[in-house]
C-alpha cells in the first residue's frame, strides 16, 4: 500500500469512524428515550424495541474501532481493527437487512403479503447500521491490497 493510499484510508476510516461513533450516540439517547425517527433515519426500535441499547453499544464500539485504527493504517494490526469494525457493521446491518425480508412476508390479514405491501415493506426509514453498509464495504479493497503486498 503506497502512502496515499494509506493517506486515503486514514482519512476515509476517520470521518467514518466518527460518523458511527455519532449515530452510536444518537442510538444511545434514542434507547434511554422513545427512539426518533428524523427523515429517512429511524432510530425508534419499532422493530425490536429491546436490540436498540445493543445497537447503540456496537455503533459506538464500531466508532471507536475506526477511529483507533488510522494511526499508522497500513500496519497490520490497524488494519484488522478497521476490518473487524466493518464485520461488526455487516453483522448488525445484516440482521436489520433479515428482518425486513423476514417483515415483509407474512400479510396483515393473509399468509402471505400482497405485492404491494411487500414492496412498501422495503421503503425508508432505515437504521443507522444500514447507513454504514455501503462504506463500510472499503475494507475489502485494502484487504485485497495487502495480500497483495504480501505475494
Amino acid at each position: 500500500m503506497n502512502e496515499k493510499e494509506e493517506k486515503f484510508g486514514q482519512i476515509y476510516f476517520a470521518v467514518l469512524g466518527a460518523v458511527a461513533l455519532a449515530f452510536g450516540i444518537a442510538e444511545l439517547i434514542a434507547s434511554a428515550g422513545d427512539g426518533f425517527t428524523w427523515g429517512i433515519l429511524d432510530s425508534s426500535g419499532a422493530a425490536d424495541p429491546m436490540f436498540l441499547s445493543w445497537r447503540a453499544i456496537i455503533l459506538l464500539s464500531v466508532g471507536f474501532f475506526y477511529l483507533s485504527s488510522v494511526k499508522d493504517f497500513a500496519e497490520v494490526h490497524q488494519l484488522a481493527k478497521a476490518v473487524m469494525a466493518s464485520i461488526m457493521i455487516w453483522i448488525v446491518a445484516g440482521m436489520a437487512i433479515w428482518s425486513m425480508i423476514a417483515g415483509s412476508i407474512p400479510g396483515e390479514e393473509t399468509w402471505f403479503n400482497s405485492l404491494e405491501g411487500f414492496l412498501a415493506s422495503y421503503a425508508p426509514p432505515y437504521s443507522p447500521e444500514m447507513f454504514l453498509l455501503p462504506f463500510s464495504l472499503v475494507i475489502i479493497y485494502y484487504i485485497l491490497k495487502e495480500k497483495e503486498a504480501e505475494e
